[in-house]
């Protein structure tokens, strides 16, 4: 037992004491930092990304969110001066195109007739009775009298209001911001609303673009700046007549301006422009890239169409160079796919 404590024991515990020692000596020297690279010469490239030009189908396809409104009632005017001598509607009177409202008549003295007799030459001096001239102001449009102000025997003017009709009909409209404007330069027909709420799609026609409601205020008050994207156009058309919907609902207006099929295409954000002429940045053989002018067509608003300037399989940065990326959201499942 002396021999295993004074020799034994010491000796174990001079082998573990070797191989701790040595484990750490291979650990230091593994995790040894390599020499340090010379900054000279970059360890990694930046690659500005690239698509190639593809063939594509391309639906412009604007969505404007809006609401069902009134049509506005339609003035009637005087045509012909002179004193009210016969009313022939009310307030509440549901009236035709054409129907009679009004009756003024204006009486204009004449000059009255002379004649001498040529033997005595005597003057006989025989006045006339004053030109009287009748006309019946009729209704411009049909629907129902909003407002009726002329009294019988009043005096009138051309020109003036005296009335207003209300055609009962409604509209569908919204407004537009300026990147929208540009994509309908051609506006179509007709496009398809769908009422928050309400009937199945329906069409609506006589689609036509107008100045936008003026904002309430100035800037400064809260009003729209148009500084900052704000609408400065509106579009409206005509609701069906056997649709039945209500005034003050919220709609949207899907207004399809055109389509192409097998058109060249790249991502709108490869593209300086978006409407006619553009500016995109073509890779050549030697890996740079090169600004080339180019003609566009219509856009979905993810990808635009090029005419002229690109063939197929060209190779294009996908991003304007030192333009911020904006993502850009594919208008039908607002999934973001690119930027």
């Amino acid at each position: 037992m002396g021999i295993t404590r004074r020799i034994v024991f010491p000796a174990l515990r001079i082998v573990i004491w070797a191989a701790i020692a040595a484990l750490l000596a291979v650990i230091a020297f593994r995790s040894a930092p390599e020499p340090p690279t010379d900054p000279a010469f970059p360890t990694a490239e930046l690659v500005e990304p690239r698509v190639a030009v593809t063939t594509g189908d391309v639906t412009n396809t604007v969505t404007v969110t809006g609401q069902i409104v009134a049509d506005p009632a339609t003035s009637q005017k005087v045509t012909q001066r002179g004193v009210v001598t016969a009313v022939h509607a009310k307030p509440g009177d549901v009236v035709e195109a054409g129907a009679p409202l009004l009756e003024v008549t204006l009486e204009e003295p004449r000059e009255p007739l002379t004649e001498t007799d040529p033997e005595t030459g005597e003057v006989t001096v025989t006045e006339r009775r004053p030109k009287v001239t009748k006309e019946t102001v009729e209704a411009s449009i049909g629907g129902t009298v909003a407002t009726f102000t002329a009294l019988k025997d009043q005096e009138v003017a051309v020109g003036e209001d005296f009335a207003s009709i209300s055609p009962g009909t409604l509209s569908a409209t919204g407004s537009m911001v300026a990147e929208q404007q540009f994509r309908l330069l051609q506006i179509p027909a007709e496009a398809t609303v769908t009422v928050t709420g309400g009937p199945a799609p329906f069409t609506c026609t006589n689609l036509r673009m107008g100045a936008a409601a003026a904002p309430a205020g100035t800037p400064e008050e809260g009003g729209a700046d148009p500084a900052a994207g704000g609408s400065s156009a509106s579009v409206t058309c005509a609701v069906p007549g056997d649709v039945t919907v209500f005034a003050g609902l919220a709609a949207e207006l899907e207004i399809t301006a055109g389509s192409v099929e097998g058109a060249l295409v790249v991502p709108v954000t490869a593209v300086l422009g978006r409407v006619e002429q553009g500016k995109v940045w073509v890779v050549g053989a030697d890996g740079e890239a090169e600004e080339r002018a180019v003609t566009l067509g219509i856009t979905d608003g993810a990808v635009v169409q090029v005419t002229e300037g690109l063939a197929e399989g060209d190779e294009v940065l996908e991003f304007v160079p030192g333009q911020d990326v904006v993502p850009v959201v594919d208008p039908m499942t607002g999934e973001v796919i690119g930027g």
